[in-house]
Order: C-alpha cells, then sequence, then structure tokens
C-alpha cells in the first residue's frame, strides 16, 4: 500500500487516563504490532503522562491515536498535536469534541437521521417527576460524554431512572435520558467517508454492555447484518450522511437500533476499538481487507486539521 508515512517515525499513542484506559491499551497493542509487522518505525505512546515529551524525545512525526474516551476522543489530544505539528489520524478538534458529546451530536444529525425522544439532565436539574414527563416508558440513561456503555443502563420505572441517572452522574455531570426504543443494534464502520458492511450485534444478555464487548464469546456479531435491502442501503446512507455532519475524516463508527419506526441513530464513535473483538476490523474483514491494510488504510489519512 502506498503510504506518504513509510519512512516516518510513527507514534501509536494509546492508554491514557480515561476510564477505557484498558481497552486503549488493547487496541494500542494491536495497531503497533501490525505496523511493526509491516515495517514502519513506529514506537508506543501512553498517554497518560507527558504525552508532549514523550513524543519529542522519540521524535515523532505522525501520530496514530488509539485512544479511547475522554483526553482521546474529545479533541484535547488532537488539539495538541495539531499545537505540535504532527499529522494524526482520525477526525479533528471540532469533530471529535462533537462527537463525544451525544447531546451535541444530536444537535449536529438532527433532519439527516432518525432519532428517539430525550431529555439532558444536568447536575442541578431536580428529577423528580422525570419519569412521568418522559412518558412513563422504558428509558436509556447515558453519561454524555462517555463511551463503551460506560455509566449506561436502562430504566424501566421511576425508582430505577433516579438510580440509573445516579450512576450516570458518576461518569459526568450531564446525562442523557432517552427513550428505550425496543429493535435490533447494529453498527455500520465509515472509513474516509465511504460506509462498510453493516453489522448485526447480538449480545447473549441481551444489552451489549461493556462486558459483552470486551469478553470474548458473549456476544454474536452478524456481517453483513442479515437485513432487508432498502434498510441496510438505507443505514449505510445514515452513516455516511452522520459521519459528513459532524465534519468527521479517517475512520468512525455509527450506531444504530433498526425497529419497526425506522432506524433509530445512537451515536458516533470517532475512534472505533481496534482489539480482537472490535467491530471495524470485522466490516472491513468482511471486504476482505485484513487487519494490518486497514490500520495502514487509516495512517495513510493522518493529517492535521487545516
Amino acid at each position: 500500500m502506498d503510504n506518504n508515512y513509510r519512512d516516518k517515525k510513527v507514534a501509536v499513542i494509546m492508554g491514557g487516563d480515561s476510564a477505557e484506559r484498558e481497552v486503549s491499551l488493547r487496541s494500542g497493542a494491536a495497531v503497533l504490532q501490525a505496523l511493526l509487522e509491516r515495517g514502519y518505525n513506529a514506537v508506543k505512546v501512553d498517554s497518560a503522562t507527558n504525552v508532549a515529551g514523550q513524543l519529542v524525545a522519540q521524535r515523532c512525526e505522525v501520530a496514530f491515536i488509539a485512544l479511547h474516551g475522554r483526553h482521546g476522543e474529545d479533541g484535547t489530544i488532537q488539539g495538541l498535536l495539531e499545537i505540535m505539528g504532527i499529522a494524526y489520524t482520525g477526525s479533528g478538534v471540532l469533530a471529535s469534541a462533537l462527537a463525544i458529546d451525544k447531546e451535541m451530536t444530536k444537535r449536529q444529525v438532527a433532519g439527516q437521521v432518525t432519532l428517539a425522544d430525550s431529555v439532558l439532565v444536568t447536575a442541578d436539574d431536580d428529577c423528580t417527576g422525570l419519569w412521568q414527563r418522559c412518558g412513563a416508558v422504558a428509558q436509556v440513561v447515558k453519561p454524555v460524554r462517555e463511551g463503551s456503555t460506560l455509566g449506561i443502563s436502562i430504566a424501566r420505572d421511576e425508582a430505577q431512572l433516579q438510580a440509573a441517572i445516579a450512576a450516570a452522574r458518576k461518569f459526568d455531570r450531564r446525562v442523557l435520558v432517552e427513550q428505550y426504543i425496543d429493535g435490533r443494534e447494529v453498527t455500520v464502520a465509515v472509513v474516509n467517508g465511504r460506509a462498510l458492511p453493516v453489522i448485526e450485534v447480538v449480545a447473549a444478555s441481551g444489552f451489549y454492555d461493556y462486558a459483552a464487548k470486551y469478553t470474548a464469546g458473549t456476544t454474536r456479531y452478524l456481517v453483513p447484518a442479515p437485513l432487508d435491502d432498502e434498510v441496510y442501503s438505507a443505514l449505510q446512507r445514515d452513516a455516511e450522511r452522520s459521519f459528513a455532519a459532524l465534519g468527521c475524516r479517517g475512520a468512525a463508527r455509527v450506531d444504530f437500533i433498526v425497529a419497526p419506526g425506522g432506524n433509530y441513530f445512537l451515536e458516533v464513535n470517532t475512534i472505533p476499538g481496534m482489539t480482537a473483538t472490535s467491530l471495524l476490523p470485522k466490516a472491513a474483514a468482511c471486504e476482505g481487507m485484513n487487519f494490518a491494510d486497514l490500520v495502514e488504510l487509516i495512517l495513510a489519512d493522518a493529517s492535521l486539521d487545516r
């Protein structure tokens, strides 16, 4: 694969200090191994401490970002790399900051995709009676700025809703209470603006939570997803629209729920996982692209957001 960065020192930035540190280390290790096997001059950089100093000391010229969550997907590491003049993979500062914020993401893609009804709850809000205001139907409660389903739970009555909000507030001062849509969970990876095959996610527990995502054997992945052709095409189209609406670049993943009322948009992940159980590599493999080819394709798109 033709790559302008083959002769550059590549920093694989991983780890960090977010709640998703362990997953990030696994993603980063897989990416680093693939680059080394392809002959790249690649090194590990754990962003948990003095990331700028490490990049300078190792004379890194380009960065493959394998971080998840805060200080990785939120535009902060991207901003640092912009200041340092080091090209990096994935979305830029603004797109990253928008996409990690579930409330801002919904505002940005409104009119492009189908959205579930939701209410934003801040730290100062009195949630008394919120269950009735939400129609007394099941709600999904999410920290606004967190990934890997951390802090997410489903509430089916008033008591569960209050407990779910309290749990989500441990991760973020702002919480999104969103109508639960009963349907099939699917995800669509988008690379360089083009949607890859749709994957249906079938968790044994019925809820695709942190354990289901990162514990081998607990979830089935159907790729390509067994969906009607029209629904399948609509999902790919909506994924590309969401990617464009947020101004994303490189690789991202867009999650949906397929229900009788439509294909409901959930969120955009601007730095998809790259572990053995991750969805982006599965989608690429469905098109005949192996893991190392995918890593090289993502790296080739690295740039500054200018």
